[in-house]
């Protein structure tokens, strides 16, 4: 998948994230738990976006371990909020699965890197 794709990909994540943050329970634990889940899954759109920017190859991984976090976050929060009834497990399933594949994905690409470093 090209990068350009992953750009799209990631921002597409953000937003149904988002959408799926946008839900009306406003309890403590559910504003808590859909700020999270905001955060997290839009930090891996910005900081993917960031890696394609002209950096050394350090700097590179380094911004790629932070997409590899905050993917694997999104996916935890997800789940998390499963366990508080916040979504159905229909709703999410979906969003659930991006955020592994993506964190598969940028695991590879931090191998990748590493490896020609």
């Amino acid at each position: 998948m090209s990068g350009e794709n992953l750009v799209l990909r990631t921002k597409a994540f953000a937003v149904d994230c988002v959408k799926a943050a946008e839900k009306p329970d406003n309890s403590f634990l559910a504003k808590h738990i859909k700020g999270q889940l905001i955060r997290c899954s839009t930090s891996v759109a910005a900081n993917y976006r960031a890696t394609r920017l002209e950096q050394t190859k350090a700097a590179f991984i380094a911004k790629l371990s932070i997409v590899i976090e905050e993917a694997d976050e999104s996916e935890f929060w997800l789940d998390f909020a499963l366990a508080f009834d916040l979504f159905k497990k229909d709703e999410i399933e979906l969003l659930m699965k991006e955020a592994n594949e993506l964190t598969s994905i940028f695991i590879a690409s931090r191998k990748t890197a590493q490896g020609n470093r």
